[in-house]
């Protein structure tokens, strides 16, 4: 976990000098194993911390004398740069993928528009939030992530080039859903990203056949 922890010290800390009791990266380290282990909220992380911190100084050489409560944790992360984090966590993920085996042909890149469970707020008239997220497929990693603005489908179109161009990967063989398929976005698309290549459903082969050249299955 130290490259994840030397990731998050990257990050700004909003908070002033004097007073700091939580280091940030500690902070933002432990949030994040608090919601890979199933936390979905403020006080769902808070609590993660109440019942684990001991275990996690020694796992994390870390010297909370306790956990951060509610109130000071939520001031912490909504204090944070999103944009800022986001980049950290991309730059993470890029260098992981470049440290593991290099894959058989091209590597291949999946795109794909998920709605994020429990964004809908109906009292607020507020429709759920949308985002595409990047995956290397090889390597099973999330290399980033956009918001699809009002989720409209135009809008996805658009949210996938923002993505694509902000990753700056080369020579790499994207995948994404049949609306994308069209002249104008292949051709947009068609430098260092080299999408107009991404037609794999078009010829009804995996992605990783076609990253390969292999004959699709009968």
């Amino acid at each position: 976990m130290s490259w994840l922890k030397q990731s998050l010290a990257q990050v700004s800390d909003p908070r002033r000098a004097q007073g700091k009791r939580y280091d940030l990266p500690h902070v933002l380290l432990y949030s994040v194993l608090a919601v890979a282990s199933g936390a979905t909220s403020y006080r769902k992380i808070e609590q993660f911390l109440q019942a684990h911190w001991q275990s996690l100084n020694e796992a994390f050489g870390s010297r909370w004398k306790r956990a951060p409560a509610y109130t000071g944790l939520r001031k912490i992360l909504q204090g944070l740069d999103a944009a800022e984090l986001e980049a950290a966590l991309r730059r993470l993920a890029c260098e992981q993928v470049e440290h593991t085996a290099a894959p058989v042909g091209r590597a291949v890149i999946a795109l794909d528009g998920k709605t994020l469970r429990g964004s809908l707020e109906r009292f607020e008239d507020r429709r759920a939030a949308q985002v595409l997220s990047a995956l290397a497929v090889q390597e099973q990693v999330v290399l980033g992530h956009v918001l699809i603005e009002d989720g409209s489908k135009d809008h996805e179109i658009a949210a996938a080039q923002r993505l694509i161009a902000e990753l700056g990967l080369s020579d790499c063989l994207y995948t994404l859903d049949a609306l994308h398929l069209q002249k104008r976005q292949s051709s947009a698309s068609s430098g260092s990203a080299r999408v107009s290549e991404i037609l794999c459903s078009r010829l009804k082969r995996s992605p990783v056949q076609a990253a390969t050249g292999e004959n699709r299955s009968p």
